[in-house]
């Protein structure tokens, strides 16, 4: 097979969550435990760090890598989904694994593949693993896919935890409360490895404490430790100071992803990094911390965290498709100035769609569309249902033609917002 057609035998031969939804979830860890034994167990070869959480998991994983690389670690980054390049999934010191290798991978396993009917995530999980060893990065740093407990991922034995937040998503396979869904990411917490926690939530911190006890694992929230001023955005950067108690440790930090909802996952990554220096290996200095921080696309390849794609009118993307992701997004367009605001939006039909649309703002004209994939919900049946909560517009055919809609109806002054869906933001860019 040559790329292509190893890609389509992936997509198509192997159940994908993205794809199908919840009926690509297994619900244990064998399939990626036999995978791994036939490789000789990669991932135990090297270093690693497992991030897992709700929203921000993304981020925090692509700014650890970013400051670790800047630091001159040879550093894997695992994440998921892709949004335009399957091999996004898969990168060391920012550049994606190879084309070749990805054909090579699939061709040397596809007995075992065949064999044993893994997900397409599970068989993503093992060619990264397999790729960070016999690359021997020095650290890789692991995003969860979903969950923690019974994740693909989740059969490392990390030098770190860090579980960036909790919200209701996925409800489905995780639970329908904030501790039940905390129970499934506290799965990743193991005997004796440090965690952070990134945000205190009422619910969520004490399923977190009781776990890491039982573990016996040191457990520190890095919003108790530290605290962020001098919020701002200046320049496509976003600027912060970081404080621990009245000692500034880090004057105007810089970031070049300008969600204001980053400076939460600023706040994980610096407390890792606390947490790495004294308890592990790997050492970061405040230079690496600096640079790491203010470069994490350049470094990474990290795209569709209030991206700005273009400026005359501006248009503006942003991945958050849950509860709590779309709050923030909402405090972003709450602070961006325009004249009139358009939104291009499109969800799966798996998600709690009017609690979204509930926060949805009503002064803006919308332009509703399904992702193409199975799990995109219509967009005449999302144009219904937000009307039902106030919010008007028309339903188009394709991302691509609400996109051109949206830009083609914008004045120069207006503000063009694309989201509702990690897919519909691909789609888009």
């Amino acid at each position: 097979m040559n790329y292509q057609q190893t890609l389509d035998f992936l997509y198509s031969k192997l159940p994908m969550f993205t794809r199908v939804g919840a009926s690509a979830f297994k619900k244990d860890l064998t399939n990626t435990i036999i995978l791994c034994e036939a490789l000789d167990n990669p991932q135990h070869k090297f270093k690693s760090i497992h991030v897992a959480g709700t929203n921000g998991k993304g981020s925090t994983s692509h700014m650890l890598a970013s400051v670790l690389q800047a630091q001159g670690y040879k550093t894997g980054l695992y994440t998921s989904p892709h949004l335009k390049d399957f091999r996004e999934r898969i990168r060391i010191n920012g550049k994606m694994i190879s084309k070749t290798e990805v054909v090579s991978f699939v061709k040397e396993q596809q007995k075992l593949i065949e064999k044993t009917e893994p997900s397409f995530f599970e068989v993503t999980v093992a060619m990264a693993f397999d790729h960070f060893a016999k690359h021997q990065v020095d650290v890789a740093v692991i995003e969860v896919g979903l969950g923690g407990r019974l994740d693909s991922t989740n059969i490392i034995t990390p030098e770190i935890s860090v579980i960036t937040n909790i919200s209701l998503d996925h409800m489905n396979m995780l639970g329908n409360t904030l501790a039940e869904i905390a129970g499934e990411k506290a799965g990743i917490i193991k005997k004796s490895i440090p965690v952070v926690i990134g945000e205190t939530q009422e619910e969520s911190a004490p399923v977190f404490i009781k776990k890491a006890n039982i573990e016996q694992a040191p457990i520190v929230f890095a919003d108790q430790v530290l605290t962020t001023q001098d919020l701002k955005v200046k320049n496509s950067k976003l600027s912060v100071s970081v404080y621990q108690g009245r000692e500034i440790k880090y004057k105007d930090l810089q970031s070049d992803l300008t969600g204001i909802y980053q400076h939460k996952n600023i706040l994980t990554v610096l407390q890792t990094l606390t947490v790495l220096n004294e308890k592990t290996e790997i050492k970061t200095d405040q230079q690496s911390v600096y640079k790491g921080i203010s470069q994490v696309k350049k470094q990474t390849g990290l795209q569709g965290r209030w991206q700005t794609l273009s400026r005359t009118p501006l248009v503006i993307c942003d991945t958050g498709h849950n509860e709590a992701g779309i709050t923030e997004v909402i405090k972003n367009i709450t602070q961006t100035p325009y004249q009139n605001l358009h939104i291009v939006f499109g969800m799966v039909n798996d998600k709690d769609i009017s609690k979204v649309l509930l926060l949805m703002p009503k002064n803006a004209t919308y332009y509703f569309c399904k992702p193409a994939l199975e799990r995109g919900l219509d967009a005449d049946r999302l144009k219904e249902q937000a009307a039902a909560h106030g919010l008007t517009g028309k339903s188009f055919t394709s991302v691509l033609e609400a996109k051109a809609t949206a830009i083609q109806s914008a004045s120069p002054k207006d503000l063009v917002f694309i989201g509702g869906s990690t897919f519909v933001v691909a789609e888009a860019i």
